[in-house]
């Protein structure tokens, strides 16, 4: 025995079938209008023209700038945590204390947990590039240092090793 239907289940079919039959009678009498050969999807457009490249991103490896030499840094005395008015070629830096927390040589790059840098930054553990690579020799993971960043270059150019 079947369930008995109620009223409401009983006249949702035909009211279904006469609402597609609208629909479809609607449509039947829509016609696209033919594409203008201005019109993107037209196959004789003319193609978009070919954007420069992005100045910020690197398609390839060839677009990475190469590292170029610097000359070798004088180092000036040291007047203790902040800021001194110039450093090598008259650039501002700072100065700072930290441990290393690692090393990329071939990125010529080193991760500092420091103190506050006044002036600069708060204390934090941050990646810094630097400039030589070469003073990243002989450092590694739980060295405590002391460093120069040049602020326009916002790279170490120093790194001395604290006992």
């Amino acid at each position: 025995m079947q369930p008995r239907a109620t009223g409401m289940q009983s006249r949702r079919g035909p009211v279904v079938l006469l609402v597609a039959a609208l629909m479809l009678a609607g449509c039947a009498g829509y016609r696209l209008e033919p594409l203008s050969a201005s019109h993107p999807a037209h196959p004789e457009a003319a193609a978009a023209p070919e954007r420069p490249p992005s100045a910020t991103l690197a398609y390839a490896p060839s677009d990475i700038p190469s590292v170029r030499p610097v000359s070798p840094v004088t180092a000036a005395p040291h007047e203790g945590h902040g800021s001194s008015p110039t450093g090598a070629g008259g650039a501002p830096t700072v100065v700072g204390e930290g441990e290393v927390v690692s090393t990329v040589p071939n990125a010529s790059q080193i991760v500092v947990d420091h103190g506050e840098i006044k002036g600069f930054m708060e204390a934090m553990t941050m990646g810094y590039r630097v400039d030589p690579a070469s003073l990243l020799a002989g450092l590694k993971q739980g060295d405590r240092v002391r460093f120069r960043i040049d602020v326009r270059r916002r790279a170490i150019i120093e790194i001395e090793k604290l006992p």
